[in-house]
Parts: structure tokens; sequence; C-alpha cells
């Protein structure tokens, strides 16, 4: 373990900064004279920093980042995600949330899940719904990514922790160094989403709301600062706007860096991925609508905008609501349903399994079909005219065996503990996938304020494996993993 001060000293540096930016919500509390609301963001501020000048001062020298293993990365990246959410859930405290209310509220920030403990919105200022927004908008493009960018010890020491956090399929680079890929990314995202904060005011949205909701849209998360979620603006040019940029929330954003650095948009549509996940999200609207139509007895316009997006919203693990779907037919609630068991793009703010992921495990079940007929076939899995190199392949396969596997012992544990099989099983899929609400007591309109604080252990540690791919936590489980030295 002699390379673990690495981990303690840089975890101190990105608590400090962490530390600057609880105090952003205080711009709100002045600009809406909440003058109350600026003691809880400040004692959160001073917390975090000091924690992080402790972690500091525990090295006692200057601490080398260059040489940081990867195993060490993923254990800064699983911590700082943790303890980020324990210094978020800070200023929950001050307004009557338990501790394990406020670290589940700020989890489900931070990993962009958007699964809410709240009951009652009108007992909370809007200084308060400004951090929850803040916080997916944080955690959508990855706090790691942003230290990455922005903090000058994680120069060449950020591609270790960059990757840990988003461990997916392939480590897809948009510039030669990944501070500059981090920072590409983080302009394409701030330019997204103040795009859309202003759309959204010239559609009639209060600018509050618009910069709130703007937030979690891009960083596919789902907190809305209106109790009914998009469903309570009844605006429908809200609506097809937020459809537009839920869908760029879950396409890969170094694809669209790509596309508005070479001013071309075709370069979105070579990816085998973006057309499979359109695809995906215009064939399970058409079936979602005719459900909705037969079974809801709704026109066809309203069936086509509430079905595209909530098939949007789930795909891309957002989880806004434009209806309460927990009430619909259950043949409704099952197509949806499916959409939590695919997510977005890989590199995007959505969570979920990833649509490459499914592209190949589906490409892989067809080749050993065809192989069973054909045994001499030599059959390479492609995508994007490239073959699948097999290492990566064993890992998907293994990373969605996991998932599997962690789904079954959460649902059933659950299950179990709320004597609720949908709760136990939905809950889990909302959660392990990022996505927030769910069918019944834990609906759009619903909240989980009501389950246990077993179940609500379970969940947030659903919310952060499943943020984090599972791999790192995976790998931490492993007795050579903690051989650092």
């Amino acid at each position: 373990m002699k390379s673990m001060p690495h981990t303690v000293s840089a975890l101190g540096h990105i608590l400090i900064a962490f530390g600057a930016i609880l105090l952003s919500p205080i711009v709100v509390a002045l600009i809406e004279r909440e003058y109350f609301a600026i003691v809880p963001f400040t004692c959160a501020s001073f917390i975090s920093v000091g924690l992080g000048l402790l972690c500091r001062k525990l090295e006692g020298k200057k601490t080398n980042f260059d040489k940081l293993t990867r195993n060490e990365g993923m254990l800064i990246v699983c911590l700082t995600w943790m303890t980020a959410a324990a210094m978020g859930a800070i200023p929950y405290l001050f307004y009557g949330l338990s501790p394990l209310d406020a670290y589940f509220e700020s989890m489900s920030g931070i990993t962009t899940t958007g699964a809410t403990v709240l009951l009652d919105f009108s007992r909370y200022p809007k200084s308060f719904f400004f951090w929850r927004a803040l916080t997916q908008w944080l955690g959508g493009m990855g706090i790691i990514v942003l230290f990455v960018a922005v903090l000058p010890q994680f120069k060449i020491a950020g591609r270790q922790m960059f990757f840990a956090e988003a461990p997916g399929p392939t480590e897809e680079k948009v510039t030669p160094r990944i501070t500059q890929t981090a920072k590409a990314l983080w302009c394409v995202y701030i330019g997204l989403t103040a795009v859309e904060i202003l759309v959204l005011i010239l559609a009639g949205m209060q600018p509050f709301d618009a910069v709130c909701n703007s937030f979690s849209t891009m960083a596919a998360g789902g907190f809305s600062p209106h109790p009914q979620s998009i469903m309570g603006y009844e605006n429908n040019r809200i609506v097809w706007i937020i459809i537009v940029f839920m869908i760029l929330a879950g396409s890969n954003f170094a694809l669209q860096y790509r596309s508005i650095a070479r001013r071309n948009i075709k370069i979105l549509f070579r990816s085998e991925e973006f057309r499979g996940y359109l695809i995906i999200i215009l064939a399970v609207s058409v079936c979602l609508s005719t459900v909705l139509i037969l079974g809801e007895k709704v026109s066809a316009l309203d069936a086509l905008r509430n079905s595209l997006f909530q098939t949007v919203s789930i795909i891309t693990t957002t989880g806004f609501a434009t209806a309460d779907f927990a009430v619909w037919v259950v043949p409704g609630q099952v197509v949806l349903f499916s959409m939590m068991l695919i997510g977005g793009c890989a590199g995007s703010a959505g969570g979920g399994v990833k649509v490459v992921r499914i592209l190949v495990w589906a490409k892989y079940l067809h080749r050993e079909v065809i192989q069973i007929i054909h045994p001499r076939v030599v059959r390479p899995i492609k995508i994007d005219q490239k073959a699948v190199p097999d290492s990566i392949q064993q890992q998907i396969l293994g990373f969605i065996l996991f998932y599997v596997l962690l789904s079954v012992i959460s649902s059933l544990l659950i299950t179990a503990l709320e004597g609720d099989g949908i709760v136990g099983i939905v809950g889990t899929f909302a959660t392990i996938g990022n996505i927030g609400p769910g069918f019944g007591a834990i609906g759009p309109m619903g909240s989980y304020g009501n389950l246990s604080a077993p179940t609500k252990t379970i969940l947030i540690f659903n919310m952060v494996v499943g943020r984090l791919e599972i791999i790192p936590f995976v790998a931490m489980l492993h007795p050579r993993f903690w051989k650092l030295g």
C-alpha cells in the first residue's frame, strides 16, 4: 500500500475544488433573498475544504501524480464519488432531511439518477433546487473529467482517472492530450446547456426553471424544480425542446465534438451505435403510441408526443415525465421497462448498459447461432466496419453478466425487505441504470422517501456502482487490486 498517499493527496485536491463549487448556490440565495440558505452551503464548503487540506497534509510533501497507477485511478474515482456525495449532502441536513435521506438525495444527484426522497417541494427554497440540479450537471459529464480539465496536478495522471470514471468498451479520446479531451468535452457540454437554457426561456419557461431543467436534461438526470416534472409546465413547445436535448445528452459527446469541430453532422450518422440508438427510439415510440391509443384512448398527437418523450427519457436515463406513466396500461409499462435495460450511447451522460454493448452482445449471439449451423465459418464481430477485439468482447460479456447478477441480488433483497416485487425489480433497474423514477409507489409522481433504511442503502450502492459501470467495484473485490505498491 505504499502508493496510498497518492490517493489521499489526490482526494484532497478534489475536495478543495468541490468545496469552492459548494459556494455557488449562495449566488442564487442572494438573488432570491434567501439569506437563511447561505449558512448551509457555507458550512458544507468549509467542511469540504477542511477535509481536503487535511488529506493533503497527511501526505506531508508534494505528490507526483504522474506515477499514478490504474488501480489507484479507480480507487480515487470511487472515493471521489462517495465523498463528493457526502459533502453535497451536508446542505440538505439543514432542511430537515435525515443523514441517510440527505446522502440518498445527494448521491442520486451526483450520479444523475434522479430518484428523490422529497415528498413536499413547497418546503424548500430555490437555492436548494439549484443545488440539486447543479449536482446532476456536474455528475453528467463526470466529476473527475471536470477536475482533470481544470486542475493542473492531473495533467498527466488524469488519464488513469479519466477512463476509470467511464470504463466503457473503448478508450476514446478526441485530442492527443487527456486534459484537452476533458476540456473539449466540457466545452460541448456547456455549449449545449447554454443553448437549451436560452431556447427554454424563449419557449416561455421562467429563467430559474430553465437553468435547473437544462442542467438536469444535459446530465440525463431528471431533477426538476417542479413537483410534477415537465408535465407541470403544460407547454408542448417545452416538451419538444427537451426531447431534442435529451437525445443529445444520450449521444456520444466525443462524436458531437467531432461533428461540431468539422462542421459535418454526417459524422454522427456514420456511427453504428448512434444509428441503432435512433432506430430503437423511433421503433419503441411507435409501439408505445399504438399501445396508448388503444389502451388509454388518447389522441394520436398526444400519444405520439408522450410516447416519444417517455421513450427518450427512459432510454437516456433522464427520468423526466410528461405524464404519470406509472398508471398507464400494463403493456405500456412493459415497453418502457424494456428501455431501462438498454441505456444511452457510450461516452454520453446517459447510464444503463449502453447501446454499443447491446449491439455487440446481439452480434455475438447471432454469430454463435451461425457457427452452430456452419462450424467452420469465421465471422468477426464488427462495429463501424471495424472488428471488435476478443478482449473487448469478453469485457462486454463480463459487464453484462455482473450487471445481471447485481440486479438479481438487489431485486431479491429489496423485494424481501419491502414485500413488493415491483419496488424490488423496478427500483433496482431504475437505480443501477441511473434512471430514477419507476412504477408504483416510486413512479414519476411518487417518492423513494417511504422506503426502509436498508432498502435506501442498497439503492445508494446501486446508484454509484451503476454510474461507474460496475468494473471498478468488481476489480476492488480482488485481493491483488490492493497491492498498489
